[in-house]
């Protein structure tokens, strides 16, 4: 009986249903509510606005520490995760990494050509507002061609929303052309940028951001003097400066302050950043330690007499490495010894017994190291929920562009030393000594390196700079080293990760393959050397 109901009823809807269909079809053609139909959209000031806020979400964030990672001075703590294979150069046109990359830019550049095709439909007589927000677009832009220029080389250059037939004939166009288009619209962009907003439009692209980018691009491409130039532009704007302390730079009490050019903003809860659990100690609530900071780095930093470690006159102690150090190291690095947000202290050596113990599990760093920066306290409550900005250009960049693109060039003068000087001792907690003002060009070189080196530690400067100086073949193959510990027998003894031997084949690694899902696609694509 309960079966002969339920058939019944059954019918009915099935009847009724028809009826509905029949009588009124229209009821049918609603607007779907979870996208905006363009015949809704593009009517507003406001409308433009929200259009340009979206565009901002396809820039980088925390894939920069997995640019360093793929250097000598990080690892990829994981040997699984899938940058861990570049890192050991056993990765092909195949790679995840290398396709996600790709592809995330590739999706900003077609969102920006998408807002600057259709932003023109607006009604609105505030040119000034429209201006403003297509220079913001094409920064942007610009920005993901830099990120492909630098990985790839030769990339197809679209400045339309083509569509998926015109797509399958796109080929690519010379790096140099790229470079060209680059800074073009940065520069064309900065003219319609203002210098500052007002605090609800904080993180926006400003002048200054255009100009930075510019500076950056150029210094990239090797064209010097156009970099010294943009560089310079952004000196000159009076706006900028660098944060009165290193340690906090990276804190929520210096969100948005005179150093920060350009950021990826979050907000805890509403739009969160993971970095805390990503980046954090294994003992801080379970952190991944996904990317590790590497002996290499940490030997870089200066002793507080602003010489070398392996200079004997320095007043290094290897039984007590960390002491009288660049204090840029102590705030870029957790170090033995530390306090960690939890409370606790780091006791990272194998022989600690603690959760950060190298070898007490696969999660904890492999080189005893972790990296500190962004590491909060105030997210240590919820890892995987913060609201840190993550810093994508800033002035103390800006200064050693300059003062890089004046060496190269041989213009040697007091700016180049004072830009020098002013990021090794111009903050009130570090204080490193003032660089000799009859310093060779090539002394000038190694020193300006060094310094975007520690000064830029883990803000995923480092695999592009290697690259162009061509030092990549000499600097990352081999074994990864850690921390230098005091074993039970009483010898000091350098940790070594297991198993990892990094390689760099001169021949290809200095590009990227072309993504083999892009090529099946698109057959004009060609392939990078020895790919």
């Amino acid at each position: 009986m309960k079966r002969k109901h339920t058939v019944f009823l059954l019918l009915v809807l099935a009847v009724s249903s028809l009826l509905f269909t029949a009588c009124d079809r229209e009821l049918l053609d609603t607007v779907p509510n979870d996208r905006l139909s363009e015949s809704f959209f593009w009517k507003s000031e406001n409308d433009a606005r929200l259009a340009v806020n979206s565009l901002y979400t396809d820039l980088d964030s925390t894939n920069i520490f997995s640019w360093d990672a793929m250097t000598d001075i990080a690892h990829t703590n994981q040997p699984f995760d899938v940058q861990a294979y570049v890192e050991l150069g056993q990765y092909d046109a195949t790679s995840a990494k290398v396709f996600g990359e790709w592809a995330k830019a590739y999706k900003g550049i077609r969102a920006c050509n998408y807002f600057l095709e259709n932003v023109s439909k607006v009604t609105s007589t505030n040119t000034t507002l429209i201006n403003q927000l297509k220079g913001e677009a094409r920064a942007l832009r610009a920005y993901q061609y830099l990120k492909l220029a630098n990985l790839f080389g030769d990339v197809p250059l679209v400045t339309t929303a083509i569509s998926l037939d015109e797509s399958r004939n796109l080929s690519r166009t010379p790096v140099a052309q790229v470079w060209d288009f680059v800074d073009k619209e940065l520069s064309e962009a900065a003219g319609l940028l203002p210098v500052t907003y007002a605090a609800a439009d904080k993180g926006r692209f400003t002048k200054g951001a255009a100009l930075g980018l510019r500076a950056r691009a150029n210094l990239m491409a090797g064209r010097y003097q156009q970099a010294a130039d943009a560089a310079d532009q952004v000196i000159k704007l009076g706006v900028y400066g660098l944060n009165d302390s290193y340690e906090k730079l990276f804190s929520y009490a210096a969100e948005n302050n005179k150093e920060v050019l350009l950021d990826r903003q979050f907000i805890k809860d509403t739009y969160p950043v993971n970095v805390f659990a990503l980046i954090g100690p294994y003992s801080q609530k379970s952190a991944n330690s996904t990317f590790v900071p590497t002996k290499a780095l940490v030997d870089m930093y200066e002793t507080t007499s602003g010489k070398l470690i392996t200079d004997p006159t320095s007043g290094y102690d290897p039984a007590n490495p960390y002491a009288n150090r660049d204090p840029r190291l102590k705030f870029s690095v957790f170090l033995t010894g530390d306090a960690l947000p939890s409370g606790i202290t780091f006791r990272p050596e194998p022989n600690s017994g603690t959760a950060d113990a190298v070898g007490n599990t696969y999660i904890a760093s492999t080189t005893g190291f972790n990296i500190k920066k962004y590491v909060n306290a105030e997210d240590y409550a919820n890892p995987a929920n913060n609201g840190i900005n993550i810093i994508l250009l800033r002035y103390a960049e800006i200064l050693l562009t300059y003062a890089e693109a004046r060496i190269e060039l041989n213009q040697l003068d007091a700016s180049v030393i004072s830009a020098i000087n002013i990021v090794r001792n111009g903050r009130s907690d570090v204080k490193q000594p003032a660089i000799s003002a009859t310093a060779s060009q090539a002394e000038l070189r190694a020193i300006v390196r060094r310094e975007r080196t520690v000064e830029l530690a883990f803000e995923g400067q480092h695999l592009f700079d290697i690259r162009r100086w061509k030092t990549a073949d000499k600097v990352i193959p081999g074994p990864i080293y850690g921390i230098t510990y005091k074993a039970a027998n009483g010898a000091l003894t350098t940790v070594q990760v297991v198993g990892i031997n990094r390689t760099f084949d001169v021949t290809r690694h200095y590009l990227w393959p072309i993504p083999q899902r892009e090529r099946n696609l698109t057959p004009n694509l060609s392939q990078n050397p020895g790919w």
